[in-house]
């Protein structure tokens, strides 16, 4: 196994926890969270009182985002590559055990997708209707599946996406990330390539999902990037209002057409520094936790796990012991091995 690309897979794992957790206590509106953490998020706090999801949740806990990503690398793993049927299963074993029919955080695509697969409906069709990014917030590791090419990272999320979001603005979204992900794994990529390559992504991955109402991924994603263009990145008050432009124009909500695009605009603005990218989306507010999964994990595939503090990882560790890293980078690698020589499963 390449301990360069061994690396790297980790360090993706790591961003979409990290992301997840640094950014879970933030509010809904970022004068909100500025005003209640004094500027900025830099470190893990508890979930507030009277957050809609994750109120009571212990510092630096990871939410739904990362729970369900490694609940997808666990199938990949044990079937050797993405299918839908297991993404199906995956999925569904997750819902059952966080009691889904009641936990406040499950997303609608996603809750209304499980709740058929319990009825016996076919995964093949319990997804054309999810358009929401919960497809995206859990598809980092079928990019890392895929280093370098992109392409195989977008055919993969479109069948991840199956079960619970196929719509084309879901899929569209899922596959910029996959897609970024895998690009990331390059040796010597520039971040510029990274964000290109998950444009192009979002494009073919419109492609692949039912035909749906819905925002293009790739042109907003067009957009965020112009609004954190020229951004002094030594000037807070400059950076807390690209942040906020982000809000205001391209949305930190549920939606899959306006979170993905968020988390490029975030990735750009760290110029591709993990602890940044959550920092800056902690700031955003909103659906703060997916939009910073999604950047860092990026991020992390990106830089590698050298990248995260050693201090924070080992409090991310604690607070989530379930969650088996290095395990998980190991059979991840092993996969993407296989994939980069071209052999079959």
């Amino acid at each position: 196994m390449s301990h360069v690309l061994y690396e790297h897979i980790l360090g993706g794992l790591l961003g979409q926890a990290f992301g997840d957790a640094f950014a879970m206590p933030a509010l809904l509106h970022p004068e909100e969270t500025w005003k209640r953490y004094n500027g900025w998020i830099t470190t893990f706090h508890p979930g507030p009182e009277g957050h809609p999801a994750h109120e009571g949740l212990p510092a630096a806990r990871v939410t739904d985002d990362t729970e369900q990503a490694f609940a997808l690398a666990s199938s990949i793993i044990r079937d050797g590559a993405v299918t839908v049927e297991g993404a199906a299963r995956a999925l569904l074993a997750w819902y059952k055990a966080v009691d889904g029919d009641t936990a406040p955080f499950v997303g609608p695509s996603t809750r209304r997708a499980c709740q058929a697969l319990m009825q016996g409906a076919d995964p093949g069709k319990t997804g054309l209707t999810g358009d929401t990014n919960g497809g995206a917030m859990r598809i980092s590791p079928v990019g890392l599946l895929h280093p370098g090419n992109p392409s195989a990272a977008v055919r993969d999320a479109a069948a991840a996406c199956r079960p619970s979001h196929f719509t084309d603005v879901a899929v569209s979204a899922a596959a910029a990330v996959a897609g970024a992900v895998a690009e990331a794994l390059k040796p010597e990529i520039t971040l510029e390539r990274i964000l290109a390559a998950g444009r192009r992504a979002a494009v073919e991955g419109r492609s692949l999902g039912r035909p749906w109402f819905g925002a293009s991924v790739s042109r907003k994603i067009d957009l965020a990037l112009e609004l954190v263009r020229g951004a002094d990145v030594d000037d807070s008050e400059d950076l807390f209002s690209r942040i906020r432009d982000l809000y205001d124009l391209l949305g930190a909500t549920l939606a899959a057409a306006d979170a993905v695009p968020c988390a490029f605009g975030i990735l750009a603005l760290a110029r591709g520094d993990p602890l940044l990218c959550a920092r800056y989306a902690a700031a955003l507010s909103g659906d703060a936790d997916t939009v910073a999964a999604m950047a860092c994990a990026v991020a992390g595939a990106w830089r590698g796990a050298g990248a995260f503090p050693a201090q924070m990882v080992a409090e991310l560790r604690r607070a989530n012991p379930e969650l088996d890293f290095e395990g998980v980078a190991g059979e991840l690698s092993r996969l993407a091995e296989r994939n980069l020589k071209g052999k079959p499963g």
